[in-house]
C-alpha cells in the first residue's frame, strides 16, 4: 500500500514552460522536519505505487498525478487542466 504525504511547497526552475516549471516538491514530516525532492523522484514514486501525493487548499484535498505533454512527463493535480496550476501556487520550499 502506498504512503501518503503532502506537498506544502515548490522550488521552481527559470523555464516558463508551465510543465517545466517545477524542480522539486516538499513538505514537512509528522515530526516536524522537512522534506524535499526532485520532480522525477515524486514521479518515480507515483509510478510505482510507493507514495500518494496530495494538496490540501481551502478545505479541499486534490491528488497529485503524473501527466505528459508533448513527451515529457510532469506532475499536476487532479483539479488541474493541462497546467499544475494547484502546485505552482504553492509557495516556495526553504
Amino acid at each position: 500500500m502506498a504512503k501518503r504525504v503532502r506537498i506544502r511547497c515548490i522550488n521552481k526552475t527559470d523555464r516558463m514552460n508551465p510543465h517545466e516549471r517545477i524542480r522539486n516538491v516538499g513538505g514537512a514530516n509528522s515530526d516536524g522536519s522537512r522534506w524535499k525532492q526532485t520532480v522525477d523522484q515524486t514521479i518515480r514514486e507515483i509510478e510505482n505505487s510507493e507514495w500518494e501525493f496530495f494538496v490540501s487548499e481551502a478545505a479541499r484535498t486534490v491528488e497529485v498525478i503524473v501527466a505528459k505533454h508533448n513527451g515529457h512527463k510532469y506532475i499536476k493535480t487532479t483539479a488541474d487542466g493541462v497546467q499544475p496550476d494547484n502546485l505552482l501556487s504553492l509557495p516556495e520550499c526553504p
